[in-house]
């Protein structure tokens, strides 16, 4: 059976770029949001196998909902996405809890990599 994937990213393109990677490789794309408030509602709706969470977002940061999603179920695989190669955010993403990170602008071969070693 596929694996669940959720998609949050406030740029659009971003979302499409991932999601065009995860369905090309057999992924099943259960949802998508912009913002951190919007990913958080949609784990608890959607029990998705994994999230990838970009960092930088209106409303609600990714580090804030990361904490969010891990606090409700603690088993959650998210991998944090970013722009900034900042070291202190990987960092802080991994140490709350991020299973892996993806750096902008992405490769498909290190997005699947990222994905498959969270999955297994």
């Amino acid at each position: 059976m596929a694996k669940k994937i959720l998609i949050v990213d406030d740029a659009a393109f971003m979302r499409m770029m991932i999601k065009d990677i995860l369905v090309k490789n057999g992924f099943e794309v259960v949802g998508e949001a912009q913002d951190g408030v919007e990913a958080v509602e949609k784990y608890a709706e959607l029990q998705p196998d994994l999230v990838t969470l970009d960092i930088t977002m209106p409303e609600k940061d990714g580090l804030t909902a990361l904490k969010e999603i891990l606090s409700a179920d603690s088993d959650a695989k998210v991998i944090m996405c970013s722009a900034m190669g900042q070291q202190s955010m990987v960092i802080d993403a991994i140490q709350a809890g991020a299973k892996d990170f993806i750096v902008k602008p992405f490769q498909a071969d290190r997005v699947l990599e990222a994905i498959n070693k969270v999955l297994s």
